[in-house]
């Protein structure tokens, strides 16, 4: 038998008043993504992406560059919370939890800059 109170055994297992933006967030990324991959599709069947010159000349554009980097970020933070969700479900171990929590926002973090990076110098060094 233990001498706590309702409200001390349940103090700190609430919400962490995050859920709201979390859930809202990956909506607004879902639905950036849509108009986004419609766009990156319809570019790859146009055959823009032929060769390495025809995706350079593609990528110079502000547009299409600008598009990229949209895309980029949004299916980079999508991605991200949706295996944080999936981690935070089915991770049981919170070391294990914080570990893995840690190295998907690594890893997505390095990976979406070193698009963009890409992206930028093709795009102001033509290389």
């Amino acid at each position: 038998m233990k001498m706590q109170s309702d409200l001390g055994r349940v103090r700190g297992l609430g919400s962490a008043k995050s859920g709201a933006s979390h859930w809202w967030t990956q909506r607004v990324t879902a639905m950036a993504n849509l108009p986004l991959g419609i766009w990156f599709i319809i570019s790859i069947l146009a055959g823009h992406t032929a060769n390495y010159n025809a995706v350079q000349a593609w990528l110079s554009s502000y547009f299409h560059s600008t598009m990229m980097i949209l895309m980029i970020v949004s299916v980079a933070v999508h991605t991200t919370h949706g295996l944080q969700v999936v981690i935070e479900d089915y991770v049981h171990n919170r070391k294990a939890e914080m570990i893995s929590l840690m190295l998907i926002k690594a890893v997505a973090a390095f990976l979406s800059v070193a698009a963009i990076v890409s992206v930028l110098r093709i795009v102001f060094a033509g290389a």
